[in-house]
């Protein structure tokens, strides 16, 4: 199929681009999944807003706290090392093992997370690292944790009128430790489970992607093979067996 009649606008700026959202239009980044979502006529807008040359969503900064990335950096320049690293080659690593060069060249890092497929690498391993977005509107910018910004499956916070500008991902402090693993079908398909773990400062943070919704978010003790067991009581037999051997691997990359 191809896609219904639209009107692509490309904006000069971000505050041009925010006054097209106002009026209804629709957000198009490297569209990797809009596109095809626009092929089967599942989106049908009527103004898509190219915003992925904008200079204002592909800065990168960093200081001594945390790297700050724009929403239109694409995959591979994270995964070229074109990022400052945040620590333990966490972010490159992560970039890397995301489909296939080809989508990775074009796929951005505020795409992916405003797309919110809970099988999405971004979702799960922002989560797990205490990220946060701004988010930018004609009343200026606002900024809340990745943990609260990913509401449901394919649903966020974002407002109407708004759009994601940057991603704020916190350090790993010295002594941390990193444990991340997925399980694919083939290699480049999207995750049938994951599951990340970060220990820093003594505590640990676990998160269970790829369950068909929010992630799951695991603190302190309740990060660990007997507290996601509880909360996975409920989910189909084989699909809580697959999350529990990820996050087992996890576990193991984290704490080996």
């Amino acid at each position: 199929m191809k896609p219904a009649p639209f009107e692509l606008a490309c904006p000069g700026n971000l505050a041009d681009a925010v006054s097209l959202l106002q009026e209804g239009a629709r957000v198009l980044a490297g569209g990797q999944s809009l596109g095809p979502m626009l092929n089967l006529r599942l989106a049908q807008p009527r103004v898509l807003v190219q915003v992925n040359r904008l200079p204002e969503l592909r800065g990168v900064s960093a200081d001594d706290e945390a790297v700050t990335i724009g929403a239109c950096v694409t995959h591979a320049a994270i995964a070229d090392g074109l990022v400052p690293d945040i620590g333990l080659g966490v972010m490159a690593h992560v970039a890397d093992g995301i489909a296939y060069r080809a989508v990775r060249n074009r796929g951005t890092i505020g795409g992916s997370l405003c797309h919110a497929d809970p099988a999405a690498d971004w979702v799960t391993v922002l989560t797990t690292l205490d990220a946060s977005v701004a988010l930018h509107s004609a009343g200026g910018d606002r900024s809340i944790s990745m943990a609260d910004f990913v509401r449901g499956a394919f649903h966020t916070a974002l407002m109407p009128g708004e759009i994601l500008r940057a991603v704020r991902v916190p350090r790993l402090p010295n002594g941390a430790r990193w444990g991340y693993e997925k399980a694919c079908r083939k290699p480049g398909d999207f995750a049938h489970a994951m599951a990340a773990v970060l220990i820093r400062d003594g505590k640990r943070r676990a998160v269970i992607g790829a369950l068909g919704g929010k992630p799951l978010l695991l603190e302190g003790e309740h990060a660990s093979i007997e507290g996601a067991s509880q909360v996975l009581l409920g989910f189909d037999a084989v699909q809580r067996h697959m999350q529990i051997t990820v996050l087992r691997r996890a576990l193991a990359k984290a704490e080996g």
